[in-house]
């Protein structure tokens, strides 16, 4: 009689829990852990169960699980929290009993599968997903995703965040800083005279060392935008970060013309498709795609290089948990135009084991399996509950509503 053929995680079991386990499945799923999956190239895995988790911070994690016993995760958009919760779990009717490997064929079926594209909530869905199926890709292959991507291509990844000694980091953000908030559509020279004082006393107390970026968070109308960049020039800021909102990107393309300083945004942009526009304008000089809302891994990776053609860097947007965080860092690992990695300093209670550390202002890259971190589901779960709500925002002096 003919001997079956044994596949390479027939061995491992074998070879790892006797020749009893390999007739128990169930006991050899129960022993194992993502970070030595035994699963080869040629053995067949499938998804069985999507799940997603909403914590009280509004950050939005999404599970996918299979019959290997490897798991996957990812983040998605904050906003609107439930909404991506409850349209990662519709992708279940396609996605389950599906092989997780066909990262790219995936990302495409539920991009295509239906008759909306793009957006934030639909993006979104697409992001977390193609995120955790990165994750298991990389735990089935035992390597972390930039070398599935091609990388590296450097060896450690510069952050921003805090100043800090002890960390090396050299490279903050802040906003446009005024006696009051917020800005007018016309702002006189008293408070863009205050905010200039401000940012240039910024300046001299962490000199010239250290790149100081500001974030107008598309909150400023265009006339006192133009107004502030002029103002603000002097001391050298790093980037202007979303000077006004990427709606239209004619203004900014515009207000981009009038200054020697980068522009920077990205994080309210949505697909290659979007990036484009934003590109093929010069509206902005540093692209800041955010891994949760943009795409995932996958459409990061494609904006990446769409940008290098007008050899614009990437700065990826992160104010979200640990799972942007390792999938932005991988991002960095295997593009060459990449700049800086927000918040890349911060460390992340969620996480089984901590992150390498930051040394010299960079993060090392990660080189655990998939994302490269360990999730502890108990303490994810122990955070989960009601989302924020909106952060309306109105102004003092006459009560209407306005951009935050």
């Amino acid at each position: 009689m003919q001997t079956p053929k044994m596949t390479r995680r027939g061995l491992l079991q074998s070879m790892l829990y006797g020749p009893a386990a390999m007739f128990s499945m169930e006991a050899f799923k129960a022993q194992r852990c993502d970070a030595a999956a035994a699963v080869g190239p040629d053995d067949k895995i499938k998804v069985t169960k999507i799940e997603t988790f909403v914590l009280k911070n509004s950050w939005v994690f999404v599970k996918v699980s299979t019959d290997a016993g490897v798991t996957g995760w990812g983040e998605m958009l904050k906003d609107d929290a439930k909404a991506c919760a409850t349209g990662a779990l519709e992708v279940s009717n396609y996605l389950v009993g599906q092989d997780p490997r066909k990262v790219g064929f995936h990302w495409q079926a539920i991009h295509r599968g239906a008759f909306y594209r793009g957006g934030p909530i639909k993006t979104a869905i697409s992001s977390g997903i193609d995120q955790a199926l990165w994750d298991i890709t990389g735990k089935c292959y035992g390597v972390p995703v930039y070398k599935l991507l091609g990388g590296p291509t450097r060896d450690r990844v510069r952050v921003y965040g805090t100043p800090d000694p002890k960390t090396g980091v050299t490279a903050m953000k802040v906003g446009p800083r005024g006696s009051r908030v917020p800005f007018k559509y016309v702002e006189g020279p008293k408070m863009v005279e205050e905010v200039a004082e401000r940012f240039g006393a910024l300046r001299q107390k962490h000199g010239k060392g250290v790149d100081i970026g500001i974030d107008f968070h598309g909150a400023v109308q265009p006339p006192t935008a133009g107004l502030l960049i002029k103002a603000l020039e002097p001391h050298q800021p790093f980037f202007y970060e979303e000077i006004v909102q990427a709606l239209n990107v004619d203004v900014m393309a515009e207000l981009a013309k009038k200054t020697h300083i980068p522009i920077a945004t990205g994080e309210r942009i949505f697909t290659k498709w979007g990036f484009r526009e934003i590109l093929e304008k010069r509206a902005a000089v540093i692209m800041q795609p955010d891994v949760c809302y943009a795409g995932g891994i996958t459409e990061l990776k494609i904006i990446a290089g769409m940008a290098e053609a007008y050899y614009a860097p990437l700065a990826p947007h992160n104010p979200n948990g640990p799972c942007s965080l390792a999938a932005s860092l991988q991002v960095a690992a295997a593009v060459p135009n990449f700049l800086i990695q927000e918040r890349g300093d911060v460390e992340h209670e969620l996480l089984a084991k901590p992150l390498p550390p930051v040394v010299d202002g960079h993060r090392p890259l990660l080189t655990a399996p998939g994302l490269g971190i360990t999730i502890d589901e108990e303490k994810l779960k122990s955070q989960v509950g009601e989302p924020r709500p909106y952060n309306t925002v109105y102004d003092t002096d006459d009560g209407s509503v306005i951009d935050w």
